[in-house]
């Protein structure tokens, strides 16, 4: 059984602890279909998908079937939500929807006069508000610090979040550099294969509402190896679970220190290092002196104000033509160099195989995210739990789907606009750019600086979040689980886990400047891609299946997470873009085709064979668990 300080809190009374297990398989089943539909599409026949809605028309039904699927995706996560918490839920208040009106409603302000005439360079008006909204997070992190008095308050925020703030911060994980700067990036430079990622991304968090949301609260306690550990053997888990999360917190660090520093190097005209090394600096000060307080509270306001700038930004957009949509997608199309092929995928069927790796990265790998895993901790229940990543949800597919006005928008006002691009025609400031050249355009220095800042923020609190993970799993994982001998010492773990933030941010640096040149929501798809072929299979195995042992756990995802980082590597994303090399060693790119599967293997066939005495306790804490009220497996099973 697993000891007094790593038991999970006490559940609540009743079935409605956990939301069926047969119903989140069903669900999502459900939408697996027409996601695989959508990247077996991309992937084989991309043609089929370039026929116009109407004659003569821009829009495709490439278009329609991507914004369809993230408002499916919704609707089925809304469903488990609501089943589960037998229609009662505050999901479903008038509070709750006029909030969440009141974030999206925005108000249209006409700037688009102003902002011909004025550079883009470094100026008072937008360095102003960038340095008010950092000056603004760093006192956010000083109240925290003050607030900030146990292991709880430093890695869970107190654990008493409610579900609407719980699913601001979680979305703003995401909503940072990978969605806003590298999606409207990909759009710009190649068209409408940008909005596979939008799509992707988007369908994944509604599965971890329907598969893990509760059950996760229910077994951990800090970290994803609070969560293995509650069933299987605690030291040769927490080793795994610490070494696969530094591995994937390093992943997804890059692609966030490479958005920050190509935007600090453009708006102040700092040299990409230094700029590199400001934001490292402030990344670690969010941490040592914040934790997960100042941080979750950064994400939440910052959550906020991405929602609202890129609102604004697709409504200001919209208003330069006439709130008439064919005509900005016309506009685009004429600019392009693509033109027609940019509104239907082209990329992915050059290689179809890593069409559907991506995919399959996508749909699952967000399960898996160090830093996505603590956040079902800051809240105080299961129930919470599963409402917060409901909102997390809606919250991530509403901004995704602005990226379907924001990134032709970027098209059609900034590619032939020569303030925004170089002598040799490439973007200034580089392909991420360009949606900071879409706010100028739209809306002058103010609106430059409003989302420079709100972008900046958002990278810091995001990198902010991966460093704590990142920390934790030295500190809480290995330190306090492992190597201490002797009671817990809450002071020296927090101490620990701060100097494993300044190694961290170190590293971040180094790597940050060797990525430079990458598209960040590229990067993100590397880290969601390692997440799903080693982290994903433990969790739903070790949730929902009772034969899984230790070793067969332990060896399965080691082969994930060997595989997947080795052939990452040897792939396009590095050995030819960063190393240099003429042609990959390995085609596939990600590799999670071959690699999830592989570790879902090794996984059970080890644990099947597994005749061991760890190996009937594992089973028997299965079995354990499902007899609590309101266990894993409850409600409506």
């Amino acid at each position: 059984m697993t000891p007094p300080d790593d038991r999970p809190p006490a559940p609540e009374s009743g079935v409605a602890q956990v939301g069926s297990a047969r119903l989140g398989a069903w669900l999502t089943a459900l939408l697996a279909a027409p996601v695989l539909a959508f990247f077996c599409f991309a992937a084989f026949s991309p043609a089929s998908l370039r026929v116009p809605v109407t004659a003569g028309g821009p829009i495709t039904i490439w278009y329609l079937y991507g914004l369809g699927l993230i408002g499916f995706s919704l609707l089925l996560g809304l469903i488990y939500v609501i089943v589960t918490n037998r229609a009662a839920d505050r999901i479903t208040r008038g509070g709750g929807i006029a909030a969440l009106a009141a974030i999206l409603s925005l108000p249209y302000a006409p700037a688009r006069a102003a902002a011909a005439a004025e550079p883009v360079g470094v100026n008072v008006t937008a360095s102003a508000l960038f340095m008010t909204l950092v000056v603004a997070t760093l006192l956010i992190t000083y109240w925290a610090a003050k607030r900030t008095r146990s292991a709880k308050d430093f890695y869970a925020a107190g654990g008493n979040m409610r579900a609407l703030p719980n699913g601001l911060a979680i979305a703003g994980d995401l909503i940072s550099a990978g969605a806003f700067l590298g999606l409207t990036g990909l759009v710009y430079g190649v068209g409408f294969d940008g909005l596979v990622y939008a799509a992707g991304y988007s369908v994944g968090y509604p599965v971890i509402t329907m598969l893990f949301a509760d059950r996760m609260r229910n077994l951990g306690k800090f970290t994803f190896a609070d969560i293995l550990s509650s069933r299987l053997a605690k030291t040769p888990m927490r080793i795994f679970a610490a070494i696969s999360t530094l591995f994937i917190v390093i992943f997804y660090l890059i692609a966030q220190m490479v958005g920050a520093g190509q935007l600090v190097e453009l708006l102040f005209g700092l040299d990409y290092v230094y700029a590199e090394i400001a934001v490292g600096l402030l990344m670690v000060c969010y941490v040592i002196f914040g934790g997960m307080m100042a941080t979750t509270w950064v994400q939440i306001i910052k959550a906020v104000l991405m929602l609202v700038s890129g609102g604004m930004i697709a409504l200001l957009s919209l208003a330069a033509f006439g709130f008439d949509y064919n005509a900005l997608l016309a506009k685009a199309v004429a600019l392009h160099p693509r033109h027609e092929a940019m509104l239907a995928p082209v990329t992915f069927a050059a290689a179809p195989l890593s069409a559907l790796s991506l995919g399959l990265a996508m749909f699952f790998g967000s399960a898996g995210l160090p830093h996505m895993i603590m956040r079902f901790f800051t809240v105080p229940d299961a129930r919470t739990a599963r409402v917060s990543m409901m909102w997390a949800s809606l919250f991530i597919g509403t901004f995704f789907a602005l990226i379907s006005v924001i990134g032709p928008s970027a098209v059609a006002l900034v590619m032939a606009d020569p303030q925004y691009t170089t002598a040799s025609g490439g973007l200034r400031g580089g392909g991420n750019m360009a949606a900071i050249h879409l706010a100028h355009a739209v809306g002058g220095n103010l609106m430059l600086g409003f989302v420079s800042a709100v972008a900046f923020a958002t990278i810091l609190a995001v990198v902010a979040g991966l460093t704590l993970a990142g920390a934790s799993a030295v500190s809480h994982d290995l330190y306090a689980n492992i190597l201490r001998k002797g009671p817990p010492d809450e002071r020296k773990e927090v101490r620990i886990s701060k100097i494993a933030t300044l190694v961290l941010g170190v590293l971040a640096v180094v790597l940050g400047i060797g990525f430079k040149t990458q598209n960040i929501a590229y990067l993100v798809a590397l880290a969601v891609s390692v997440a799903a072929s080693c982290n994903f299979p433990l969790l739903l195995l070790a949730i929902y299946w009772r034969g899984l042992t230790t070793l067969g756990a332990v060896l399965g995802g080691t082969v994930g997470l060997i595989g997947s980082v080795v052939l990452t590597i040897l792939g396009p994303a590095v050995w030819v873009k960063v190393l240099g090399y003429p042609t990959p060693i390995v085609a596939l790119d990600p590799p999670t085709l071959i690699v999830m599967p592989l570790a879902f293997a090794v996984c059970i066939g080890v644990s099947i064979l597994d005749r061991s005495a760890q190996a009937a306790r594992d089973r028997a804490e299965f079995d354990g668990q499902q007899s609590q009220p309101g266990g894993l497996l409850a409600a409506a099973d």
